[in-house]
């Protein structure tokens, strides 16, 4: 099932635009290991829901895995062969804004190959560019 909020103030939203790199949720908080974009996107439900499950999956149940972002933004769209005009289309799927420098994964309970082998994995359903970075101790 894909993800989505219970409920909003808005049914549409405009597009924005996105700039800038992630002062929030940018810093692995949770796990031991975090999976951090490098580009910016609008992420799918979808997406994020089918990198769960290659973690999931890649872990074996052994390492806790943790989902950093979630799919706030509705994208409308028309169908196709569609006239101008007649307002805004439906909502077509929800997607989370992601910014470079975001943090999308955290896994934690598992050695450093083992994270490499279970975001590598993760990494090959993302439409952006990631990369693994460590947790740093705080100070």
């Amino acid at each position: 099932m894909s993800l989505m909020p219970k409920r909003t103030k808005f049914r549409k939203v405009m597009r924005g635009r996105l700039k800038g790199r992630a002062t929030r949720g940018n810093r692995v908080s949770f796990g031991d290991w975090g999976l951090q974009s490098m580009d910016y996107a609008w992420l799918p439900g979808r997406v994020i829901e089918a990198g769960r499950v290659a973690a999931s999956r890649a872990t074996g149940g052994t390492a806790r895995v943790w989902i950093r972002v979630f799919p706030h933004k509705p994208v409308s769209s028309k169908p196709a062969e569609v006239r101008m005009g007649t307002g805004k289309g439906e909502v077509e799927y929800w997607a989370a804004e992601i910014k470079p420098g975001t943090i999308l994964y955290e896994l934690g309970g598992v050695p450093e190959e083992k994270a490499k082998a279970i975001f590598k994995k993760v990494a090959h359903k993302m439409p952006i560019k990631v990369k693994l970075v460590r947790r740093t101790p705080s100070t």
